[in-house]
């Protein structure tokens, strides 16, 4: 009996070893990384990994309607407003700074607008870092009953749809959305999409709520991420150059 009990405790340990030896880099690391506060707007500089290095750059906001929208609307507009429970947490000297939205429709329906990132005047998807596990962010409320979702594209170049509530309560409130397991989030191809994109807001009313006179704020748009879980042993070869294209490592021709 001792000498099977022998056995099996050495085998659990050569397991165990031999896991460890050839696991994965450590999917765990969590981090929460701010898309945007608002307070800048153009001027982000956020860093993104972009064909083996990190790049900063920036982007707009605008904002689209569905046909019955009134002439003249959506109007966007920066206010400097925040949160109650982020102001206790700013430390820059600078204004803080939120986006408003101020929207008419000449009919109830079906209507919608979105909300979505420019970049030299185009739309512009967001590229998102790691395994993204949850979105985070602050909206102002006008007590409408209106529907809120955050849009994401896929590695497949598919776009999803994540619910995050209605908008039937007033002033500010922060909304947490969970990212679906079931969403490929980097392409099993080198060639591929390498990261999922956030692609914007889109706001729809009920088809029997009030549509003439609506206003919606938005501020600290952040994501949580486990940031370890696409890198592997060799990562940065990924992108190397090999002469025959426009890639930016510095391989060596030999």
């Amino acid at each position: 009996m001792k000498r099977g009990l022998f056995v099996l405790a050495s085998m659990s340990l050569l397991l165990a070893f031999g896991s460890a030896a050839f696991a994965q880099p450590n999917t765990k690391s969590v981090v929460t990384i701010t898309i945007d506060n608002f307070d800048k707007i153009g001027s982000q500089e956020m860093p993104m990994w972009e064909r083996g290095k990190w790049v900063k750059t920036s982007w707009d906001w605008a904002v689209q309607a569905s046909r019955f929208v009134t002439e003249g609307y959506p109007v966007k507009s920066t206010f400097e407003a925040i949160p109650n429970s982020l102001r206790v947490l700013r430390t820059e000297e600078d204004a803080a700074t939120v986006l408003g939205i101020k929207t008419k429709f000449n009919r109830k329906g079906d209507n919608w607008f979105e909300v979505y990132p420019t970049k030299d005047d185009k739309p512009f998807e967001i590229p998102l870092e790691g395994t993204v596990t949850h979105f985070d962010f602050w909206v102002w409320g006008a007590h409408y009953l209106y529907f809120i979702d955050l849009l994401v594209r896929d590695a497949d170049g598919t776009v999803h749809i994540l619910p995050a509530g209605n908008l039937a309560f007033d002033g500010w409130r922060n909304v947490i959305v969970k990212v679906p397991g079931h969403i490929r989030q980097r392409s099993r191809l080198r060639s591929g999409p390498a990261k999922m994109t956030f692609v914007g807001f889109r706001i729809t009313t009920d088809p029997a709520e009030y549509v003439d006179d609506f206003m919606i704020y938005f501020d600290d748009l952040k994501y949580t991420t486990f940031t370890l879980s696409n890198i592997f042993d060799g990562y940065e070869l990924q992108d190397a150059d090999f002469g025959d294209s426009d890639s930016s490592s510095s391989g060596e021709e030999k």
